[in-house]
């Protein structure tokens, strides 16, 4: 008798668990959204900012080959990522949508270093104009040429503050800019997510902000106007001041 009424109470907790676990994974699942968009925006940051610690010897005219290869840049930028996360490795090989998706930037960040090889190691020539902002838009684009009926990712920045058309905030982006990011009252560095439509599809969406930091102002400091040596003018930004936002979206089906 003490044995069936002991495999009855297996029975019932069984059954209770296989009602509970869908939806703890339908939790975790979207939980991990927001995960996912910070993976992407770590890793494109992490690629992003070997460009701009190479940017004197991209620009240096007497040197050939720069050591640059998509293998190196890949290597270093997983290493980056590495450090950013704490010592956790990204997942590469897996079928779940983050190792997808971060296979996919990796993929896109090792093509865009292979197809600007010759501009990079050009010999004779100092600015090569291979800045970190043109190599996050091309790595972007790549991206979304594999992904985009899964994810995007964009770095846009408040809309006075937009070089390249291509990097426009939409209206959502817009208003989560002036009415969060740009707020007085805004955590410096807070990140801000939501569900929000884009093109007409559901999506969570996730805005990373980017501050001015010293190395930007040679390119968007004082004095305002003034052309800088890509050739567009100045913004007169400050140490600190928001300047750009990594924008990540997940669509929903």
């Amino acid at each position: 008798m003490a044995q069936t009424g002991l495999l009855k109470l297996l029975a019932t907790l069984l059954c209770t668990l296989s009602l509970i676990l869908p939806s703890l994974v339908l939790a975790e699942e979207k939980a991990s959204e927001y995960d996912i968009a910070i993976d992407l925006a770590t890793m494109l940051q992490s690629a992003r900012s070997i460009i701009g610690e190479n940017q004197d010897l991209i620009n240096d005219p007497t040197i050939g080959d720069k050591g640059l290869s998509a293998d190196v840049v890949r290597e270093r930028a997983l290493e980056k990522f590495k450090t950013a996360k704490g010592g956790v490795e990204p997942n590469l090989t897996g079928d779940t949508l983050k190792s997808r998706l971060l296979k996919a930037q990796v993929d896109a960040i090792s093509k865009v270093m292979e197809e600007h090889q010759e501009t990079i190691n050009q010999s004779g020539v100092a600015f090569k104009g291979f800045v970190p902002a043109v190599f996050a838009r091309l790595v972007n684009e790549e991206f979304k040429r594999t992904m985009g009926e899964e994810a995007e990712v964009k770095v846009t920045a408040p809309p006075e503050l937009i070089r390249n058309r291509k990097a426009r905030p939409d209206d959502w982006e817009i208003g989560a800019i002036r009415t969060h990011l740009s707020a007085a009252d805004w955590e410096k560095g807070a990140i801000f997510s939501a569900e929000a439509p884009d093109s007409g599809r559901p999506a969570f969406r996730v805005l990373v902000p980017e501050y001015y930091g010293q190395g930007c102002l040679a390119c968007h400091g004082e004095p305002k106007g003034e052309l800088d040596v890509t050739g567009y003018p100045k913004e007169g930004g400050s140490l600190g001041d928001l300047g750009g936002v990594i924008s990540v979206t997940l669509f929903r089906n």
